[in-house]
């Protein structure tokens, strides 16, 4: 049937949703391990590139992880003004960290991710996404637990950034989602620095866990903002917290925040600019009211419990 012909063999699929599945069709395997935490794959697709895929969740790829990363690195960074320093848990494909050490005015960036082997595989077989990130002098690569690293540091940093896999049930992440540990990342803030989270899927049936991570948050910082980003190999829109404690500028000048980004970046932004960041932080009315109405919050006796998954055959 003309438009209809598959030419894939082998596929991965990801279970957005007990009822919802999300098939990608690969055409090269470039990596596969079983690290003592997870499975891994990187893999080029027809359609999007190169990716790389945890325990059956598509991650990130070539084809659209800039419309993630720009939207999870850059708000927090205007909002702050001059970072010297950040603080990214997880991000082990390196592509937080390249948007991160775009800012001239970064002196140094520590990233911690609990998988050493997903990390240098990714460092070999993804340098389209991490463009050379993991050689600046400025990065600290810490290989251990986020959650141990928060509980142990005393370091202040101008930008936290939660990077971290969804927090699937019995998943390594999940504690880390909760109001104990957003206080404990709340500490660990220097004098008027912010805090950034990946907040899951905010599809209608989805929308639940982003209202409660977005209302959990609200209880630790004075201002918890939810905004989006739409991701096509995530099969949904893709929410994010912007969190501080101070009144948040939600309604920023575009050609303000282009001046900025121009004197205190290195450029080269494909999806983040003034007039995208003032539609970023205008979050929509159902999103808005699902957050208002929420009353449950994530902690450690009542964590959260993310749907997800997958497998390729």
């Amino acid at each position: 049937m003309p438009g209809a012909e598959l030419r894939a063999d082998f596929w991965i699929t990801e279970f957005l949703t007990p009822w919802d599945v999300y098939h990608h069709g690969v055409t090269t395997v470039h990596a596969h391990e079983r690290t003592p935490y997870q499975e891994m794959f990187i893999v080029s697709t027809g359609s999007y590139g190169k990716g790389l895929v945890l325990d059956g969740k598509w991650q990130s790829c070539t084809g659209d992880e800039f419309l993630y990363h720009e939207a999870l690195v850059h708000p927090g960074m205007i909002l702050h003004g001059r970072p010297r320093n950040a603080l990214i848990l997880g991000g082990g494909e390196g592509a937080a960290l390249r948007e991160a050490l775009r800012w001239k005015t970064v002196e140094r960036v520590t990233m911690v991710d609990l998988d050493r082997q997903v990390v240098e595989a990714c460092r070999e077989h993804l340098p389209e996404i991490h463009q050379g990130a993991f050689e600046d002098p400025r990065l600290e690569m810490i290989y251990g637990d986020a959650i141990a690293y928060l509980d142990e540091s005393n370091e202040a940093w101008d930008v936290i950034y939660y990077d971290l896999t969804d927090p699937i049930e019995h998943g390594p992440s999940y504690p880390l989602f909760t109001r104990e540990y957003f206080a404990r990342a709340r500490r660990r803030l220097a004098p008027d620095g912010v805090f950034v989270a990946q907040a899951g899927p905010i599809s209608p049936h989805e929308l639940p866990h982003h209202a409660r991570l977005l209302k959990t948050l609200g209880t630790v910082f004075q201002s918890a903002h939810s905004y989006a980003s739409y991701v096509p190999t995530y099969g949904a829109p893709w929410g994010f917290a912007l969190c501080a404690d101070r009144p948040l500028e939600t309604r920023p000048d575009p050609e303000t925040i282009d001046r900025l980004l121009a004197e205190r970046t290195t450029g080269g932004l494909r999806f983040l600019d003034g007039t995208t960041l003032l539609g970023l932080l205008q979050t929509a009315l159902h999103v808005r009211r699902a957050i208002e109405r929420e009353t449950v919050i994530y902690t450690l006796d009542n964590p959260p419990k993310f749907f997800g998954g997958g497998v390729a055959v």
